[in-house]
């Protein structure tokens, strides 16, 4: 099972990355990410990495990067991760990438969603998705919550990643 770790920073440089002699020369990027406490992730996009709402990320945005912990990693600094998320951050708008339960819980135990008619649920293709939300992965798009713990919120959007 996937477990998701996000990364938030500012994006300093983002450069081709090169995969290998079968793969099209640009294809892939290395973004580098710095947080607030001087930090530095690279993160490698390929073109399966998911970007919230397929905006185009440029050098000076804030941005979060969620990858794949149990995905190993080469042993270097900074760390590279493989993409899996990519969302750039706006105000009154959060992002969670993670695999929530039969009551819709996540597995952290932070956030429970309340679906409502208005909430979009689709693929990652953009098309709906009309099955059962429970026991899968989710990149969830919501606002403000509860101060409960779990926390609670309606989303604006879910995105299944099957």
């Amino acid at each position: 099972m996937a477990v998701f770790q996000p990364f938030t920073g500012i994006v300093t440089m983002i450069n081709d990355f090169f995969v290998g002699s079968g793969e099209s020369s640009g294809c892939y990027k290395l973004m580098s990410v710095e947080n607030q406490d001087g930090s530095l992730v690279n993160f490698v996009v390929s073109p399966n990495t998911y970007f919230i709402n397929h905006v185009t990320v440029r050098i000076g945005d804030r941005v979060t990067g969620f990858y794949d912990t149990t995905v190993p990693v080469p042993l270097i600094y900074p760390p590279q991760y493989g993409a899996v998320v990519m969302t750039r951050d706006t105000r009154y708008r959060n992002v969670k990438v993670d695999y929530f339960n039969e009551q819709l819980i996540s597995s952290d135990g932070f956030l429970k969603l309340n679906i409502s008619p208005y909430t979009r649920i689709i693929l990652e293709n953009d098309q709906l998705f009309t099955g059962n939300l429970a026991n899968r992965n989710l990149i969830v798009v919501y606002g403000p919550t509860t101060r409960s713990i779990p926390a609670q919120t309606t989303p604006y959007k879910i995105i299944v990643m099957c």
